[in-house]
């Protein structure tokens, strides 16, 4: 299983959503808030090249969005 990270904010509705996902999928990820840590929004920008959350990181794929389709292609090809 890839390494997956999501950048999210506490009052982010897409965020809660994606994050119940994994967890229905019983996919493990690590979160960083992106509201908190300063670090973790450089490295959201730098990613996404945008401040919007989520921000979801499957091995070398990128989603900007809460978006079921790429994330299950993105948990199947890696």
């Amino acid at each position: 299983m890839p390494k997956i990270k999501i950048y999210t904010t506490p009052s982010c509705a897409y965020c809660r959503m994606a994050k119940e996902y994994f967890k229905k999928k019983n996919v493990e990820y690590q979160e960083f808030n992106v509201a908190e840590d300063v670090v973790a929004r450089e490295e959201l920008v730098k990613k996404s090249h945008q401040l919007g959350v989520p921000v979801i990181e499957i091995g070398k794929h990128v989603i900007v969005g809460f978006d079921r389709v790429a994330i299950d292609r993105a948990l199947s090809s890696n």
